[in-house]
């Protein structure tokens, strides 16, 4: 199965991988599963970083190289996702959440998240 993993999962597996539930940290590290990143949650960090902000101290260049270091695939955001994203449902207004659920339906990809508020959207989303 393909997995996207959001920002706050993906930040959770390199800062505090005790965070992540069994049951998560076994779907990330079953060798059947191909665990993807967005190249929008390295742009989130990026940003999230460069602010001061406490939950996002790790530096964005090590950042992802530690997730391609992890054997994880990149996913780059491509117009068709942008396009996608007039179509949701105003549940959640986080952009970069917003990118990701986006992504996760055009690549009928399952993306994996903690957020419930990203998990309320139909399509291929798993709360964990």
């Amino acid at each position: 199965m393909k997995l996207l993993l959001d920002t706050q999962l993906l930040v959770w597996l390199g800062s505090h991988p005790e965070l992540l539930s069994a049951s998560t940290a076994a779907l990330i590290d079953d060798p059947n599963n191909e665990v993807i990143f967005s190249t929008a949650s390295v742009w989130e960090v990026a940003i999230k970083y460069s602010r001061g902000r406490a939950d996002f101290q790790v530096e964005p260049g090590a950042f992802r190289h530690e997730l391609f270091d992890a054997g994880f695939r990149e996913l780059q955001v491509f117009g068709e996702h942008a396009v996608a994203v007039a179509s949701l449902q105003p549940i959640h207004k986080d952009p970069f959440d917003r990118i990701l659920i986006a992504q996760a339906m055009v690549e009928g990809i399952t993306l994996l998240t903690s957020d419930a508020k990203i998990a309320q959207y139909s399509g291929p989303i798993l709360l964990v």
